[in-house]
């Protein structure tokens, strides 16, 4: 029996949790079900629920950057097939120019009908470990057109009337280098977005089409308007942030890149006039990674903690021409799009942290470190590992740093357990800790800090590809504090001298190599000298500092620390 619809504050409650429970539970299912280590170790995947026009209701934690390319990417979709949609069908793209990020990352959208009419949409994105392209893994530090980075399908339907299509499985499969687990990711997915409808359909079964529509349209006003007092509640006026990006993997060169981010009553702009045209290499990112990258920070601004919907973003602009790094255009490549869009996360961050110091940190390690190693393994099965890395992060007004934290890029991720990389890829993890050499910004509070982890090389053949930010420039500090330290892919040949990278494409190894990815620290809050003694002594005692090191930062180790 289906209940009278209705604003019944307690019928919403019960529909808003079961539609978070739902984005739970795709998650659930993805992490159980896919094939790629990627997926279900790393979680480098997201689940939502979108209104029929497409504004995101609900999503599960995951990946940051999905946050705001769920509601553009459907939306692309509704104006390419507009009524051209039935039930059973299952749509798919990874068009980064289509509201997308990269084309490794494969968008899986599903309209749910109930009752013969569009009530939602459910949508899976997840990181797929190889679409083809110039290298294993898709993703070229080096590539200088989106034609090297493998297979885009700005727009199919993968399912009609329930049966997925044999012709673009086919095409997939084909073009891929490892075809089976792509499938099992992909049967992962489907089977996700079947699990929306079925969920959904049990909510409209017992409340009617107009109670969940309700819910949509409260979660979304309500979101809005607890922005807009946050935002209102802050002083008018315009902040800037400069910042500079170290090379775009073609060229070393340093690009300048700028936002001016307005308060006016309620509203807030992030305008990137001014910054760079496209450059060369593969760190550009199109307008929907630039916008979900401002969307990240307005989140983090308004409701850190609260569950995500596009309501929160109704009281944002973000302004860009076209064509620039920020919003490159076909055929820029944008393989390594999160390399440029966390710079437009990091400007936004830079240019509200003093208005929200308690919010908001100085400045992090910045780039995801993800590093590729491939080749065959002694068994003679191609193998592709990708693993993003954690780093240092900035202190803030009120402690210090964290350390060993993924980047802001990638949310609530995690790199592989060294059991797993050991158990499915010809390597050994022989270094796990601190990055106490390169060290974290000093302060009052100091930034946190990154990691070392080495990786001995065990296959003859083993060829490594990464993109690292932040090697040249590092993390700022802020009301005095100290900048923090830069990432680095090292190579040390067996018996060799150590050889250091920033974006590197092709990187040959042999057995007994090591590969080391060094992560940054954070930068720090507030002048060095006015940290207190006792937590320099805990940073000597926890081996983070050695005395000569501390007295040389702070003047002294902490010797008068009760």
């Amino acid at each position: 029996m289906v209940l009278p619809a209705g604003s019944d504050a307690v019928t919403r409650e019960i529909i808003e949790g079961k539609l978070l429970a739902t984005v739970d539970e795709m998650g659930v299912v993805m992490g159980r079900t896919s094939m790629s280590p990627v997926i279900y170790e790393v979680l480098d995947f997201a689940c939502g629920i979108l209104t029929p026009e497409g504004e995101l209701v609900a999503q599960m934690n995951g990946i940051t950057l999905f946050t705001g390319t769920f509601g553009t990417q459907v939306q692309a979709l509704i104006a390419r097939f507009g009524e051209d949609v039935a039930p059973g069908d299952v749509l798919l793209t990874n068009d980064p120019f289509a509201g997308g990020t990269h084309a490794c990352d494969l968008a899986i959208v599903r309209p749910v009908f109930l009752g013969g009419r569009l009530a939602a949409w459910a949508i899976n994105v997840a990181h797929y470990l190889d679409v083809g392209g110039s290298v294993p893994g898709s993703v070229a530090p080096d590539a200088t057109s989106v034609f090297e980075e493998g297979l885009r399908l700005p727009g199919v339907k993968i399912v009609r009337n329930d049966t997925l299509s044999a012709e673009l499985v086919s095409i997939i499969r084909e073009n891929v280098r490892l075809p089976d687990i792509a499938m099992g990711d992909l049967n992962a997915q489907l089977a996700t977005v079947r699990i929306a409808e079925r969920r959904l359909s049990e909510i409209v079964d017992k409340y009617g089409h107009d109670s969940l529509r309700d819910c949509f349209t409260h979660l979304l006003d309500t979101s809005e308007a607890e922005a807009r007092a946050v935002i209102a509640a802050l002083p008018d006026g315009t902040y800037r942030a400069q910042d500079v990006i170290d090379g775009d993997g073609v060229s070393p060169d340093q690009f300048e890149v700028c936002v001016a981010v307005t308060i006016a009553g309620d509203a807030i702009e992030a305008d990137f006039t001014g910054c760079p045209p496209a450059c060369a290499g593969p760190i550009n990112c199109a307008r929907g990674a630039l916008n979900s990258a401002v969307k990240t920070i307005v989140k983090a601004l308004v409701a850190p903690h609260a569950p995500s919907n596009d309501g929160w973003f109704r009281p944002l602009t973000v302004t860009a021409p076209d064509g620039t790094l920020f919003t490159a255009m076909k055929p820029a490549p944008t393989g390594w799009y999160y390399e440029g869009s966390v710079h437009a996360s990091e400007l936004v961050w830079k240019a509200l942290a003093g208005l929200k110091p308690g919010r908001f940190s100085a400045g992090p390690y910045s780039s995801l470190c993800a590093t590729y190693i491939s080749g065959t393994d002694q068994a003679g099965r191609p193998f592709i590992h990708v693993e993003p890395q954690h780093g240092g992060w900035g202190a803030t007004d009120e402690g210090d740093g964290a350390s060993a934290l993924m980047a802001l890029t990638n949310g609530d991720t995690y790199n592989y357990s060294v059991e797993v990389i050991e158990a499915k890829f010809p390597l050994r993890v022989t270094r796990y800790g601190f990055n106490t050499e390169g060290g974290a910004g000093a302060g009052r509070h100091r930034g946190g800090y990154g990691l070392v982890r080495d990786y001995e090389v065990l296959a003859p053949g083993t060829v490594v590809h990464g993109s690292f930010g932040r090697s040249q420039t590092r993390p700022w500090g802020l009301d005095g504090g100290a900048p923090g330290s830069v990432n680095a892919l090292i190579h040390v040949p067996a018996g060799g001298k150590p050889e250091h990278h920033s974006r590197i494409g092709h990187l040959a190894t042999h057995p007994g190599d090591t590969v080391r990815i060094v992560t940054g620290g954070g930068g720090g809050w507030g002048p060095p000298e006015d940290r207190a003694p006792e937590d320099v002594a805990q940073d000597v005692r926890a081996g983070l500092l050695t005395e000569a090191e501390a007295r040389e930062i702070y003047g002294h180790a902490g010797e008068d620390a009760a």
